[in-house]
């Protein structure tokens, strides 16, 4: 399966330390191993699932979807504040 990243997934991952991004590895490869992992989401967020998870002690959200059966993109990453208001946007924008 090949992963690709958006534009606004990389810039936030770039700020993360190194044991952030291995603890974010971990969690991406659990997605491919089980990818029902996330919810799926309906309305305007449909065919987007959102898998949730601790890193340092705080609530994340990792948005993605199924570009096709082999491809995985990552859309957005981040706390739970006004997550899904950002992400709608984002794609609207897109």
């Amino acid at each position: 399966m090949k992963v690709y990243q958006s534009r606004s997934f990389e810039r936030k991952v770039k700020k993360f330390n190194k044991q952030e991004k291995n603890e974010l590895d971990n969690e991406i490869k659990q997605i491919i191993q089980n990818p029902s992992l996330g919810t799926g989401k309906k309305g305007d967020l449909k065919e987007i699932f959102v898998h949730k998870f601790n890193l340092q002690n705080q609530l994340y959200l990792l948005a993605y979807r199924f570009a096709s059966e082999e491809n995985l993109e990552l859309i957005m990453i981040g706390p739970h504040e006004n997550y899904y208001r950002d992400l709608k946007a984002y794609l609207k924008n897109r």
